[in-house]
Formats: structure tokens, sequence, C-alpha cells
């Protein structure tokens, strides 16, 4: 069985499956419920390659938003202008 057949299916039902603002965790949930349903037989390690082919995707298409790390309230750091 070709899994990237797999994985673009459940891309292609992304917005259904995983409305915007869906969080991987949930997301990996819905994947796994989704391969119980349609392909109940595969292997653990087939599910998880797919799961991370979905994951990695989504985040290519930006699904997830982007992250901010660090403090937005910390003041910005002086720069010296004699340099």
């Amino acid at each position: 069985m070709d899994l990237a057949i797999i994985v673009n299916d459940l891309i292609a039902r992304a917005d259904d499956l995983f409305p915007a603002g869906t969080a991987r965790p949930a997301v990996r949930v819905t994947i796994a419920e989704e391969l119980d349903l349609e392909y109940p037989t595969l292997a653990k390690r087939d599910r998880a390659l797919i799961a991370a082919g979905v994951i990695a995707q989504l985040e290519a298409d930006d699904h997830f938003g982007w992250e901010f790390c660090g403090d937005p309230f910390a003041e910005e750091p002086a720069f010296d202008e004699a340099d």
C-alpha cells in the first residue's frame, strides 16, 4: 500500500477533518480515528509515518500558524550607538 496516497487523501480533506486552529494533538487523534475507520489493517509503523507526513504537510501549509517564542512584553535590547 502506498502511504503517500493516504497522506494526500487526508491532506485533501484537511479543511473538513482539521478545522483551522485545531492543535497538533487533536489532529493526531483525528488521523488515528480516520485510519482506524478506513485502514484498520495498517501496521503501527505505517500509521506513525502517515501521521508524521500529514502533520509535516499541515505545518508546511501553515495550518497551525506560527508560534512566538520569547516574551512579547520584554523591552527591546538597548544598542550602543557608538558601534
